[in-house]
């Protein structure tokens, strides 16, 4: 069981309540790297209690959208399901296409899922070859001695390791990191804290967040790092977050659309790992190494960008910080199709970047304009780019100042 990415899942939007239920249920047979998962569709159908088609349904969806990775299909011998592993990159930065679910109608006699006939009917000796029964722990404590440890007026007891433990993972789910961090160092780092810089990052961390967001930074600091260098007491006094969180909407495709993703895209990527499918396609075909990788980084790698790129697939405008603004005055636009497209579009795969979706018709978009005196595309986009990056570096070294 998963609490780790289970915590996670409930405070993320995925597009329903039967994806999220199903969603939860699989990551309470998953280990935290998000492994392990070979539930049957019976038996999950009676522990959610939506049909069997909806589950087989919501399951293709997901390993369409590459949150689940197939690791190995089913034989159709009994109790052996198909195993599943979930890409944690892809799912913490799952952005829904539409909400609402649409339910596959239960049919009683052949699905089983008659309620007289309700229980762990196809995979009986549980997911992991045993069977298991599960008993929730209370949330609140329940014995006096309990109380006692979690202290008088109901807080939990600084002392208690259990309530630590709780207390690091509702602080540390709310971190944008949170699927990559080291967990080792995350810990130890939250157990040096003295009990009043503890909570002082719980009640200023959401402070800090939204400043970050607003000032058009990108989250590339580990909790551990967050944590060992108490970044919440640099925090600003609401009155200067409220200031800098002035951002305003934009279209996609505009030029702060366009600014915003090329600064998203400017940042190191996500560190990613392969999953063991992944590892055992390469070792058969070491060839497909360099094709794995592409796709991964490419659709995980940034996943800021790849949530623009979804605004934009779907017309809804995002919020761009001022500074960015600023930055993208100097924008031009470049035809679609054209010479200067097609070596944006070349910049773009040369780096495994995500290229921008199809611009609905649009005759042109904005890059960063172009330097006189070069001739080639290439180098003419190449520079333009280390122009662009290098304002970024500026304000950056602004507000260290």
């Amino acid at each position: 069981m998963s609490i780790m990415i289970m915590s996670r899942l409930f405070r993320m939007n995925l597009g329903g309540c039967n994806r999220k239920l199903l969603a939860v249920r699989l990551a309470d047979f998953a280990d935290d790297e998000g492994r392990g998962i070979y539930p049957g569709v019976k038996r999950l159908a009676t522990e959610t209690e939506l049909s069997e088609r909806t589950i087989q349904r919501i399951l293709s969806d997901f390993v369409t959208e590459g949150i689940l990775v197939v690791v190995k299909e089913a034989t159709g011998r009994p109790g052996q399901a198909t195993r599943y592993d979930f890409n944690l990159a892809r799912l913490f930065s799952h952005t829904p296409g539409k909400t609402g679910d649409t339910v596959s109608p239960v049919i009683e006699a052949s699905t089983g899922d008659n309620p007289a006939e309700r229980g762990d009917t196809d995979d009986r000796e549980g997911c992991h070859g045993v069977t298991r029964t599960v008993i929730e722990p209370p949330i609140e404590p329940s014995s006096e001695k309990e109380r006692a440890s979690a202290g008088s007026d109901g807080s939990e007891g600084e002392e208690n390791p259990k309530a630590l433990e709780r207390r690091l993972r509702k602080w540390w789910a709310s971190w944008p990191t949170y699927g990559v961090d080291d967990e080792g160092k995350t810990r130890r780092a939250w157990l040096s804290l003295t009990p009043d810089q503890r909570k002082a990052c719980e009640e200023k961390t959401p402070d800090y967040l939204d400043a970050m967001k607003a000032s058009g930074r990108t989250f590339s600091k580990a909790a551990s790092t967050y944590l060992r260098e108490r970044t919440w007491e640099r925090l600003a006094d609401k009155p200067e977050i409220a200031r800098v969180a002035s951002a305003e909407r934009h279209n996609p495709y505009s030029r702060p659309w366009a600014a915003l993703r090329l600064a998203e895209l400017s940042q190191h990527p996500l560190p990613l790992t392969l999953t063991p499918l992944e590892h055992s396609i390469i070792a058969a075909k070491p060839e497909k190494e360099s094709i794995i990788w592409r796709d991964k980084r490419e659709k995980a790698g940034w996943p800021e960008a790849v949530k623009l790129n979804e605004a934009a697939r779907e017309r809804r405008p995002v919020i761009v910080p001022p500074h960015i603004v600023a930055i993208s005055t100097t924008f031009d636009k470049v035809e679609v199709g054209g010479p200067i497209w097609e070596a944006w579009k070349r910049l773009h795969h040369d780096r495994c970047w995500p290229w921008m979706p199809e611009p609905n018709g649009l005759p042109f978009v904005q890059f960063p304009a172009l330097p006189d005196g070069i001739d080639d595309p290439d180098e003419a986009v190449s520079q333009a780019l280390k122009a662009f990056q290098r304002k970024l570096i500026e304000r950056d070294e602004d507000d260290a100042a």
